[in-house]
């Protein structure tokens, strides 16, 4: 649904030159012109105007001096840097237009009609005189010469076994006869020169020749290969032309034919045989073909055609129309007439072999057209619901208009027609944004046909409906009609003959003012027009437009753009640079278009579709080169971008990786979108999508959330982009508009959580709002169903932009419940009838579904069946609820409700058989009340319930009671139903007691026995507890005698000693065994020293002190001195260990990365140790190990993690065990504070002064090593290391990959712990300055 426009066009006029011109070729490398004229050649240059050179041919005798002779072609030879030229009186000629030297390289003395080179010009070919074809090499050296009239098909012929051969098959009504009739050749067409015609394929392998067959005098066109065989030959067809084109793709060879009535362009395949044809829209001897020619990429077709002389005094024209082909369906592009006579005669034109939409056309008056045409496509730039999304594609004198909005019809159909008088070149909509559906016509003949949208007073002809019409059917559409004709008048004295195609990138700016640009003939600049409505005396149906003021531009303007918003007009010069045209002020300046930064913009490349958008607050100019460049003012932002089409806030592309991308550019910039689109991964998120091959976008609806593709065969394909569908929805829910947002979710399968998510306050204050809009029973269900505890714009559709709304919900409230509550109310206050079944769901999907409340709404609806006209009833109600809810389920709520009529209505609904239920049921019924709901919970594993109910029933029923008590540890439950001071609250107790003695829990035991009165259970539990204040208050209880209470006394104080209580042991045997001296022996095993002395003299025994206490305060002072003698050694040795195991594993990663040493033990680094290796190494043996060990038991797993840790010389994580040791030996010697002070009183008290300053020396020097060394064992640098890797402009290639190489074997997230040094508080007081 493309259309040709035209945005480049050159022309140099009256090239001084003598003689006429005949034809002309190009010259790629150097943008020059060769034109041969029966003088002989010139060589010009079309961009400054200048002729290069000038080579006569006449002087030389080639060509005869009265002007009779004639160039038959001529041809620049690359490799050979000359141009080779043939005449018609044989001569081959080259000529070196460096030197201006000329060569005869050859003569044909019967004359030469054609000569053509191969597209890799290494073979040329030369038609003679003679009726004979000449073959020669690129050094014109002779191949082989052949007839060129050949009896034979060739080597393709088609080769018949006798099935279904003519005689064989039926004819009707014409009879057998008819098998045997003779095939009647037409001749030639009267206007046929007999010159014979010859095209090349492609790729050089083949070329075809059409001539007048001297039997039948009908044209044949042969195909032959490139060794000259001939191939085959075509099918007689009656009429043909000689005009004749072979597809540089190389499947069809075209041609023309004469019908009765019309006149086809006609398709030959390469075995000769006709394969399709389109007719041209002119009678039977009405226009003669004089040339097919195909652009380089195959997807033009031009037809040069020349008006046949029928009435003597009538004009004459010469057109050239280019075609194009979709979907079967060929179209008329553009059609540019020219005059017979005169100096704008068409002489020659050709297709530019390296630029596919630039034509070259030559005329009589020596002059020289070259016209650039790009793809685009015209579509309507409205933004909202009133812009009916209207694409327009021209077809000759049609314009074919689809209106994507109400439907999406596939081309060559469409919605309407625009049926003009003369071919369509351009089609332009306006650039209001309120009347975006009115258009504008540009035809041949420069006049422009305004249709507008709205009521007609009559119906217009011009107008014809297309694929949506047809009887029987109603069109609701409003179709434009022709408003008025309008003819450009150009300025007195401007010479628009010469150049039919003047006005290019026509823009409909205002109501009544046209923009349009034509460029300057004699330099290099262009002229922008404003043309305006001029008064004029003609009719109503046809005005004039004149040009009011015009605005010279230096440079070729190549396209101009404007934003229907900010009514900026942008322009694009051929050298990339973006001017500004203030097309509103008076002056109508031009100035250049800068950025945010005041730099003027410039495309890189010139772009062949330009828009205007506006990105983060600043209008930006969009770009697209024809080499899929995509800019953004002067940056490149992507390479491979196929379409784009900008929307509102949004930007859509399409790109050669088959996706199509969505950016919303209200808060974008051009960084991040630079970003985005040169990512390689795909992203998951909404702005993503994939699309077939090849698909380009044609338009995009408004305030719809359709997108329009075309794929590279024609057809259409609708997509619903995520990222322009959430954002109409949001703007749906924003305008309460919830009906059109449900539909929409629906139909494309959004969650429709979002409904409440994108603004929970708002969707919660207008609940009736949405009840009201949607109205259905079944979409209010949908949902109910539906709805998560997920926060879907946090998950499935993140907004573009930090939303602002914060969830407004109760803080132990849930999303699923609030919601329930707030449509289940809204529904009951408008109508609890209607809404019954949404009603009953909201019970249902709440978190904890609420069937009790939903089943007696059931049974309320039984019992009463309300008069209403849309009430359900209540079998209605249940049939639904069991889709919602498992029978099973249902079945046992409804017994849970002790109504056997609600059990007997859900259980005939279920699959169960009457048979199991029934009986159940009837003895239920037989039962006490609380009896029977005892079995019901029971039943239901209500156990606690159950249990509440049992306790109900009576004293008799308390056995069976306790046994469930006991079967399901319900205990604490279960002592709430009974008294504390009865006896089954005693009995549940002790069984509670003995179920925790038997979990080993003695202490909970024991209160459990104590508070019910069970206190010889109590001493015992409180015995194995070792709680022996509580043990010894139940001995009190139990009014022990003396004795018993001094044995009771020692059993604790072993129980104590065994717990390392050694001074509760001491209180017990001195109070309650009378034992004091034993307690001194305790409290000196427990280095209580103090309290030592003091039961000493309480008894006054000083004797003790000299047997016990002073010889166990030196032995306490050797071990201590002895302790921090090993701790010291220890620490030394680990530190040493650590700083040799880093100092290895450094030089090891800096080799592995200068030398990239295979992993292994070679290095001499590993002959002092085993424990340092490559990150890669380490890790990956250590991971796999113990993946093995995680499959292993739990004992073997404990097992794994203490060697995990090993100190061993050469394990994988030696440093880490070191770490973990030394680590370790702080912190026990930081523990050692309190003891140390202890015992240096005493030392002090017993005049062991000596000893006393031994060991408080010893232990200062062991805490001061301690605390010098911990900078040293946990560095900064390990600490980062093991977190991050270092990045940033200052680090190298090498200090990365050491860090990363470091991040390798860096500790798991569990030993993260390790690499934090332990504390040494300073603040403790642990020495005594009495022995300094």
């Amino acid at each position: 649904m493309r259309n040709l426009k035209l945005f480049r066009t050159l022309e140099f006029r009256d090239i001084q030159a003598p003689g006429k011109p005949q034809c002309f070729s190009l010259r790629t490398e150097q943008r020059m012109v060769l034109i041969g004229s029966d003088i002989g050649l010139i060589e010009v240059d079309p961009v400054t105007r200048e002729v290069k050179n000038e080579i006569s041919l006449v002087a030389e005798g080639f060509l005869p001096d009265d002007g009779s002779g004639c160039i038959v072609g001529v041809q620049d030879l690359l490799d050979q840097e000359s141009v080779c030229v043939a005449t018609a009186s044989g001569d081959v000629i080259l000529c070196n237009l460096s030197t201006c030297q000329l060569e005869c390289v050859g003569s044909v003395a019967s004359g030469i009609s054609v000569m053509s080179w191969s597209p890799d010009q290494e073979l040329v070919l030369l038609a003679t005189g003679q009726q004979t074809l000449i073959m020669m090499t690129k050094d014109f050296e002779p191949i082989m010469e052949q007839q060129i009239h050949q009896d034979d098909f060739g080597e393709s012929k088609f080769i018949t076994v006798g099935w279904g051969r003519k005689e064989t098959q039926f004819h009707g009504s014409e009879g057998r006869q008819a098998a045997f009739q003779v095939q009647m050749y037409e001749s030639a067409l009267p206007w046929d020169d007999h010159r014979p015609q010859v095209t090349w394929r492609g790729d050089g392998q083949f070329f075809a020749v059409s001539v007048v067959c001297p039997e039948t005098g009908a044209r044949k066109v042969r195909v032959w290969n490139r060794e000259f065989a001939l191939q085959s030959t075509s099918e007689p067809v009656a009429g043909l032309g000689p005009a004749l084109a072979w597809k540089p793709s190389g499947s069809l060879i075209a041609s023309t034919q004469e019908k009765p009535n019309q006149q086809d362009i006609v398709f030959f395949e390469k075995n000769g045989l006709l394969h399709g044809h389109f007719t041209l829209p002119f009678l039977k001897d009405e226009v003669k073909v004089n040339g097919l020619l195909w652009n380089a990429d195959s997807t033009v077709l031009a037809v040069w055609l020349e008006d046949l002389q029928r009435e003597e005094k009538c004009t004459l024209q010469t057109y050239v129309q280019l075609w194009t082909v979709g979907n079967y369906h060929w179209y008329l592009k553009q059609s540019l007439p020219f005059s017979t006579c005169g100096k704008s005669k068409l002489v020659s034109l050709m297709w530019d072999p390296v630029t596919p939409s630039r034509l070259h056309v030559l005329c009589q008056g020596w002059r020289y057209l070259c016209y650039d045409w790009h793809w685009t496509t015209d579509r309507s730039s409205g933004d909202n619901s009133s812009d009916m999304a209207n694409v327009a594609v021209i077809d000759g004198n049609r314009v074919l208009v689809t209106v994507f909005r109400q439907s999406v019809v596939p081309p060559p159909m469409c919605t309407y027609q625009l049926l003009l008088p003369h071919p369509v070149n351009q089609v332009v909509f306006s650039a209001h944004p309120q009347k975006s559906n009115d258009l504008a016509v540009l035809d041949a003949s420069n006049q422009i046909s305004v249709y507008k949208c709205g009521d007609s007073p009559s119906v217009d002809s011009t107008v014809k409906l297309g694929a949506v019409g047809g009887n029987g059917f109603k069109v609701s559409l409003r179709t434009p009609h022709l408003e008025k004709r309008y003819k450009i008048q150009f300025e007195k004295g401007e010479d628009q003959e010469g150049n039919p195609l003047k006005l290019s990138l026509l823009t409909w700016i205002q109501e009544d003012v046209f923009l349009a640009v034509s460029h300057s003939p004699s330099g290099v600049q262009s002229v922008i027009h404003h043309l305006t409505v001029a008064p004029s005396e003609m009719d109503d149906d046809h005005g004039q437009l004149s040009i009011s003021s015009s605005v010279t531009v230096d440079g070729i303007i190549i396209s101009l753009c404007c934003n229907s918003k900010t009514k900026s007009v942008a322009l694009q010069l051929a050298g990339g640079q973006i001017l500004k045209y203030f097309w509103e002020s008076p002056s109508l300046a031009v100035e250049p278009w800068k950025n945010s930064g005041g730099f003027p913009v410039q495309f890189p490349y010139p772009c062949t579709q330009t828009e205007l958008a506006m990105i983060g607050g600043e209008e930006c100019v969009l770009g697209l080169s024809d080499r899929c460049r995509f800019f953004i003012n002067d940056t490149e932002v992507a390479s491979n971008i196929t379409s784009f089409a900008v929307y509102g806030e949004f930007l859509l592309l399409t790109t050669h990786s088959h996706t199509c991308q969505c950016f919303c550019l209200r808060d974008a910039s051009v960084n991040a979108l630079h970003a985005g689109l040169s990512s390689s991964h795909l992203s998951k998120g909404e702005s993503l999508r994939k699309v077939e091959r090849g698909s380009r976008i044609v338009t995009v609806v408004p305030q719809d959330t359709k997108l329009i593709l075309q794929m590279p065969r024609g057809n259409l394909e609708v997509v619903h982009h995520r990222a322009l569908v959430l954002s109409q929805i949001r703007k749906w829910l924003d305008k309460l508009m919830f009906k059109e947002a449900f539909e929409c979710m629906r139909k494309l399968r959004i969650n429709l959580n979002l409904i409440h998510d994108h603004n929970p306050k708002v969707f919660l204050e207008n609940v009736e709002t949405f009840i009201r809009q949607i109205d259905s029973v079944n979409h209010i269900n949908l949902f109910f169903t539906e709805l998560k505890e997920e926060d879907v714009t946090k998950t499935m559709y993140p907004a573009p932009v930090a939303s602002t709304v914060q969830l407004s919900k109760d803080s132990d409230g849930k999303k699923v419940d609030v919601v329930c509550d707030a449509l289940r109310a809204a529904m009951e206050s408008i109508n609890p009838h209607k809404y019954c079944l949404s009603i009953l769901t909201s019970h249902v999907k709440k978190t904890t579904p609420e069937l009790e409340i939903v089943l007696q709404k059931v049974h309320e609806l039984q019992a009463s069946a309300p008069p209403v006209p849309d009430a359900v009833s209540a079998e209605e109600a249940l049939k639904y609820l069991l889709l919602l809810v498992d029978v099973n389920d249902l079945y046992d709520h409804s017994l849970g409700t002790y109504n056997f009529d609600l059990v007997l209505m859900v259980a005939e609904k279920s699959q169960k058989d009457p048979k199991e239920y029934l009986p159940f049921l009837n003895t239920l019924k037989k039962m006490e009340t609380n009896y029977q709901r005892f079995t019901i919970d029971k039943y239901l594993k209500r156990y606690e319930k159950a249990i509440g109910h049992l306790s109900k029933c009576g004293s008799e029923y308390f056995p069976e009671c306790l046994n469930l008590i006991k079967d399901k540890n319900l205990y604490k439950e279960a002592l709430k139903f009974y008294p504390s001071d009865s006896q089954q609250y005693k009995d549940i107790s002790i069984a509670y007691g003995q179920h925790l003695t038997q979990e080993r829990l003695y202490e909970p035991a024991g209160l459990v026995f104590a508070r019910c009165g069970a206190h010889e259970k109590a001493l015992d539990a409180f015995l194995a507890s070792g709680s022996w204040q509580q043990a010894l208050c139940m001995a009190a209880q139990l009014n022990l005698t003396k004795d018993q209470l001094a044995g009771l006394g020692r059993t604790l104080a072993g129980k104590l000693v065994e717990q390392r209580k050694h001074s509760d042991a001491a209180t017990v045997l001195e109070q309650y065994a009378q034992d004091y001296e034993e307690a001194v022996l305790l409290l000196l095993e427990g280095a209580a020293w103090e309290e030592a002395l003091r039961l000493v003299y309480k008894y006054n025994r000083p004797d003790i002190i000299e047997t016990n206490i002073k010889p166990s305060i030196l032995e306490a002072q050797k071990n201590y001195m002895a302790l921090l003698d090993s701790q010291t050694a220890t620490f030394n040795r680990h530190k040493n260990r650590l700083l040799v195991v880093r100092d290895l594993k450094e030089r090891a990663q800096q080799v592995n990365l200068d030398n990239e040493l295979p992993q292994g033990q070679e290095s001499d680094l590993f002959s002092e140790t085993s424990s340092v290796m490559s990150g890669g190494d380490t890790s990956s043996r250590y991971s796999h190990s113990n993946s093995r060990i995680s499959a292993r038991s739990s004992k073997n797993r404990r097992k794994a993690e203490r060697k995990k840790h090993s100190l061993k010389e050469g394990s994988p994580l030696e440093d880490l065990a070191l770490l973990e040791a030394l680590s370790e030996i702080v912190q026990s010697t930081e523990k050692l504070k309190e003891e140390v002070y202890h015992i240096l009183k005493v030392l002090f008290l017993f005049e062991f002064d000596e000893q006393g300053r031994g060991l408080q020396k010893a232990f200062e020097d062991t805490l001061q090593l301690m605390e010098r060394s911990l900078p040293e064992i946990w560095t900064l640098t390990h600490q980062q290391n093991s977190a991050t890797p270092v990045l940033g402009p200052d680090s190298t290639a090498n200090s990365i990959m050491a860090s990363y190489q470091q991040q390798k074997t860096s500790v798991p997230v569990l030993d993260a712990e390790l690499f934090i040094p332990p504390k040494i508080n300073r603040k403790t007081q642990w020495k005594l300055s009495l022995l300094e």
